[in-house]
C-alpha cells in the first residue's frame, strides 16, 4: 500500500538532475530536497496521498535536517501547519546520515554495538573449552559483522583507522587474556601478538574487502539501476550548471 501510496507522487529521477527526491524501504521514507519549500510540498502531497489509503505520517517520528556547513542547534521547524524537530542526526536503516556527512559518530556507535555484542557471548568467548580457532571464529561471525555494518560506504580516515584497531585490540585482550613473561609477571598482549593471533586478518583489511566487493557489484550492475547511475553521474550536467552554482545546500526529511 505504501508503495502504492508513493507511486502517485511521481518523483522520477535523483538528486543531481531532479529538485526533489524519495527514498523508502518497508515504513521508513527519506524526502531529499535542494530548499526547504521544495521538501514542504512533497511532504505534504505525501501526507494526502497516504491519507487517502488510510495512513497517517507519525509527527514524533518526522525529523528534518538540514546539511551545512554551519553548526544547527536542534529547533523545530514549522512544515504548513505542523512543525517538526530539526537534528544533527538520525538513525536510517541501522546507520547514522548527519549533517557533515561525517562517519566519526557512525564507528562510535557500531564500535559501542560490538561491545555489546561481546558481553552478550562473554561466556562462549572466555570458556576453556572452545580452541582458539573457533573463538577467532566466533569473533568473526558475532563482533566484526556487528561493527562494520554498513562499511561498504564508508570513507576511512586515519583517526576513524586507529578506533577500529584500538577496538579490536580491546576485545582481543579481554577474550585471551594477559601473556605470562619469562620473569615470571604477567603483561598485557602487545600489538604485534595480536596480530599474530589474528593472522594479519585485523577488521580494517576485512572492511577495506567490504568496500571492495560492494564496488565490483556496483560494476557489474546495469546501467539504469540507480547506484550505477549514481556511480557514473556527473552533478554539473550540461545545462544545469548554472543553476548548481546556487545550490549550497540539501535538505533532508526522515518519516
Amino acid at each position: 500500500m505504501l508503495d502504492s501510496v508513493i507511486t502517485n507522487l511521481e518523483i522520477r529521477g535523483n538528486i543531481t538532475t531532479r529538485l526533489k527526491q524519495i527514498y523508502a524501504y518497508a515504513y521508513d521514507i527519506v524526502i531529499t530536497g535542494r530548499t526547504k519549500q521544495i521538501l514542504i510540498n512533497i511532504l505534504c502531497k505525501l501526507k494526502h496521498e497516504a491519507l487517502n489509503a488510510g495512513l497517517i505520517v507519525n509527527n514524533n517520528k518526522t525529523k528534518y535536517l538540514h546539511c551545512t556547513r554551519k553548526t544547527i542547534q536542534p529547533i523545530y521547524t514549522d512544515a504548513g501547519e505542523q512543525q517538526f524537530e530539526q537534528v544533527n542526526s538520525f538513525k536510517y536503516l541501522g546507520t547514522i546520515v548527519n549533517t557533515d556527512n561525517s562517519i566519526e559518530e557512525e564507528i562510535k556507535e557500531r564500535t559501542a554495538a560490538g561491545n555489546r555484542a561481546y558481553h552478550v557471548h562473554k561466556k562462549l568467548f572466555t570458556s576453556k573449552l572452545i580452541s582458539r580457532n573457533v573463538i577467532l571464529q566466533l569473533c568473526n561471525t558475532l563482533i566484526r559483522p556487528t561493527v562494520t555494518y554498513a562499511s561498504e560506504t564508508w570513507v576511512l580516515k586515519e583517526n576513524m583507522i586507529n578506533k577500529l584497531m584500538i577496538f579490536e585490540r580491546m576485545i582481543m585482550r579481554k577474550i585471551f587474556g594477559p601473556t605470562r613473561s619469562d620473569d615470571g609477571y604477567w603483561r598485557i598482549k602487545t600489538n604485534e601478538e595480536i596480530n599474530d593471533i589474528l593472522k594479519g586478518q585485523n577488521i580494517i583489511g576485512f572492511t577495506k574487502k567490504q568496500i571492495l566487493n560492494w564496488l565490483g557489484h556496483v560494476e557489474r550492475m546495469a546501467e539504469i539501476i540507480m547506484c550505477r547511475r549514481l556511480r557514473d553521474g556527473n552533478p554539473c550536467l550540461k545545462g544545469q550548471l548554472e543553476d548548481l552554482k546556487h545550490v549550497g545546500k540539501m535538505m533532508f526529511w526522515k518519516i
